[in-house]
């Protein structure tokens, strides 16, 4: 099992720069920068009905423009701390936060099971973006596919950095105490603290805008330790002994991200 696509979504940061962008504190020429970063270029595609990409309708220009137009009317009508976008991220056992069985999430279970929601000013309207499999490498073309669902999308966990925080930690104690017990054998890394901090780092990768709250930061930066940690043990030390306990990690991890996410956003519209 190829635990990286579990634990970690390029979408994240990439929605809190989005964002940012979208509330005015982080400027164009910083969003793009940023961008290169998860693709050599991005194209937005037209698709069919299962998302498969058909053809070009625009570049990255052209996926600002909507998001600008979808989002300046919304933003007035937001409550306090309510994000006009969101990253909904599932795995086994946990499926991403779309209308079943709809275009969006087809596509988003092909491609990661990870997909931004941005909001709309109509309740029973949502737009999908999702991008293919070349996200996050900066030598790939990335296609997106927009896709707009008439439908209300499952309401998410709607859980506070605090309490995300205080469930993931608790998780990570439980599993840990839970492979002590049975036995652990001492990985064959070389040096872990070494290998956990460089995974670390790539999952951090590339950085948030300086104006995200800390809060929010401090969540993802656990979010991204806990997953640092699973990788290590199961990729690089090809331990899979404790499958079982770390995988329980992963519904945790992935709520963490999604709060982390929904609490940056949310708090740019507060500062708006």
């Amino acid at each position: 099992m190829d635990f990286r696509p579990l634990v970690y979504s390029p979408l994240q940061n990439a929605a809190i720069w989005l964002a940012g962008w979208i509330y005015g504190k982080v400027s164009y020429d910083e969003l793009t920068e940023t961008f290169t970063s998860y693709g050599l270029r991005h194209v937005l595609c037209t698709s069919d009905t299962r998302g498969t990409p058909q053809t070009s309708e625009g570049d990255f220009i052209d996926i600002l423009r909507r998001l600008r137009r979808i989002s300046t009317p919304l933003v007035a009508h937001l409550q306090p701390g309510e994000p006009v976008l969101r990253l909904v991220f599932g795995g086994p056992g946990q499926v991403p936060g779309l209308i079943a069985g709809s275009p969006s999430a087809e596509t988003a279970r092909r491609m990661g099971s990870s997909a931004l929601i941005i909001r709309d000013v109509d309740p029973d309207t949502s737009h999908i973006l999702v991008p293919d499999e070349g996200f996050g490498d900066p030598h790939q073309v990335v296609s997106w596919r927009w896709f707009t669902e008439h439908g209300r999308v499952p309401e998410p966990d709607h859980l506070g950095p605090g309490d995300a925080d205080r469930l993931l930690a608790n998780a990570t104690e439980r599993v840990a105490d839970r492979i002590t017990a049975r036995g652990f054998t001492r990985s064959s890394l070389i040096d872990p603290r070494l290998t956990v901090g460089r995974l670390s780092d790539f999952y951090a990768g590339p950085g948030l805008p300086d104006s995200v709250t800390p809060r929010a930061g401090k969540l993802l930066a656990r979010a991204d330790r806990v997953a640092a940690i699973i990788e290590s043990v199961v990729t690089e030390a090809g331990d899979h002994s404790h499958d079982a306990e770390l995988t329980e990690l992963l519904g945790h991890l992935r709520r963490a991200r999604m709060a982390g996410v929904a609490y940056a956003v949310g708090e740019y519209g507060r500062g708006s």
